[in-house]
């Protein structure tokens, strides 16, 4: 695959050394000769020097033999117009660009029907929406989320205390009143596809699908549901702040925002009319005390200094060591120590942007080999959670599940049909256009047909089933 990145930057640099490491011809293409180079040197990638506008340069980069184009500068517009001038020089190029600004996020559907840009990304948002999410969900260690996050896959441990321990999987929903699925186990560091009858232990690792409504309800019928924050106090008032603070509105959470800056601090007061703004440096600690450090139940710090972040989760961590915390970094060099330190969850955009492309991209090699739209490890890479597209005539549609011969080491854990997720029955049967999303522990399924036990006599009857719907 044939690639152009268009600014070398963090999220460029970052994405040419994940990508360089697999099967992508790679070329880079900033204004700054120093940043080309670092990364030509770095990478195993082409460094062009010029503007990523420029229909000429992007000829002479090889934009005719193009298959991706990214476009990650520091400005929005540049970015957009990027991506304009390479669908028009490419040949069923895809193009992706970053945009910061939330109206054109607003206005995202608008701009990548009429430019045609395959994929918007914004780490700010993208951010924000995996700190709200680390807020929301209780004790969580792993989520994965599908269908821009309508279904959600979360892994956690289960410990002596839990209602779980020792009860069976197919009591487990009547007894809580819940709708989950529990599509994997790991115990004694072997990945299970558990069956009704499993019966859970404490020291399993656990992993549910379901909506993120679904989700929050199990964890409060099994205990957990202290984990979600009810109030939060968040130290800056940047981009990512406005974002979180926009979606802990719609949670219930109630929010309190410190901020430097006198403008910044009108400008959020008015945009957010649910939220408690003050204007405070998150440097002066008695501030911090008088402001309610000591009592609130999460703390996020997402000033625009990482060492202040730093310094901040680690004050919250001496006066509020029950309270969660969130902190984030705009550059990871030495995540091993970051790890070790009593910061909560780290937060990189960067890295979380580049990693939503980089999962783009990868389904998109997929889907030229194999039927599968993402893919995901899971416990710890035992198993993997698989999502298919059902378009055209396939031939597992409109039979029963419980009709169908599915090899023992997978399940399939959701349904998502026109927007709303469900978790099958054996009475369900798939319909086209449903996103199905499986779990297993076998290795190597790319195919729709490769859920099916191999050798399976229905396979003939799917068949001529499929013969018949290509007559209709």
């Amino acid at each position: 695959m044939n690639m152009i990145i268009v600014g070398c930057g963090k999220i460029g640099s970052t994405l040419a050394e994940e990508l360089s490491q697999e099967d992508c011809d790679i070329t880079v293409i900033d204004t700054e000769r120093s940043k080309v180079q670092r990364i030509a040197d770095n990478c195993d990638v082409m460094g062009v020097v010029g503007n990523g506008t420029s229909f000429q340069l992007l000829e002479e980069a090889g934009i005719g033999a193009c298959d991706v184009f990214i476009a990650v500068t520091g400005q929005d517009e540049v970015n957009l117009l990027c991506c304009v001038v390479a669908k028009k020089a490419g040949h069923g190029i895809t193009t992706i660009a970053r945009v910061r600004d939330f109206t054109y996020h607003e206005e995202r559907t608008y701009l990548q029907q009429s430019l045609g840009i395959s994929m918007l990304i914004n780490p700010e948002l993208t951010a924000a929406t995996e700190i709200a999410r680390r807020l929301r969900t209780p004790k969580a260690i792993d989520i994965s989320t599908f269908a821009e996050g309508r279904a959600e896959l979360l892994t956690f441990p289960l410990e002596r205390r839990s209602p779980l321990v020792d009860l069976p999987i197919n009591r487990m929903n009547q007894k809580l009143g819940t709708d989950i699925l529990v599509c994997a186990v790991e115990r004694e560091r072997k990945a299970l596809i558990p069956k009704g009858d499993f019966v859970f232990q404490e020291g399993d690792k656990v992993s549910i699908v379901g909506s993120p409504q679904s989700t929050s309800l199990f964890f409060q019928r099994i205990g957990m549901a202290s984990g979600q924050a009810k109030d939060t106090m968040i130290l800056g008032g940047g981009r990512i702040a406005y974002y979180l603070a926009c979606q802990l509105a719609g949670m219930k959470i109630n929010i309190k925002i410190l901020e430097a800056d006198e403008d910044r601090c009108a400008y959020l007061s008015e945009a957010l009319p649910s939220a408690m703004v003050i204007h405070a440096s998150s440097r002066n600690r008695d501030v911090l005390l008088e402001e309610g450090l000591e009592s609130a139940q999460s703390v996020v710090a997402l000033t625009n200094v990482d060492e202040e972040n730093l310094m901040l989760s680690m004050l919250a961590s001496i006066y509020n060591p029950k309270g969660k915390r969130v902190t984030k970094v705009s550059d990871m060099p030495f995540s091993e120590v970051l790890e070790r330190m009593d910061l909560g969850s780290i937060i990189c955009p960067r890295e979380l942007a580049a990693r939503q492309i980089v999962q783009y991209i990868r389904a998109m090699q997929n889907s030229k080999s194999s039927n599968v739209e993402t893919a995901y490890p899971i416990l710890d890479g035992k198993a993997e959670v698989l999502s298919f597209r059902l378009e055209g005539a396939s031939p597992l549609l409109n039979i029963p599940l419980m009709e169908l011969p599915i090899r023992d080491d997978l399940l399939v854990s959701a349904i998502i049909r026109k927007g709303r997720v469900f978790n099958p029955r054996g009475s369900d049967s798939l319909k086209r256009d449903d996103t199905m999303i499986v779990v297993t522990s076998h290795k190597g399924i790319r195919e729709l047909s490769d859920i099916l036990r191999p050798g399976a006599a229905i396979i003939g009857r799917l068949g001529k089933l499929t013969e018949e719907e290509g007559r209709r």
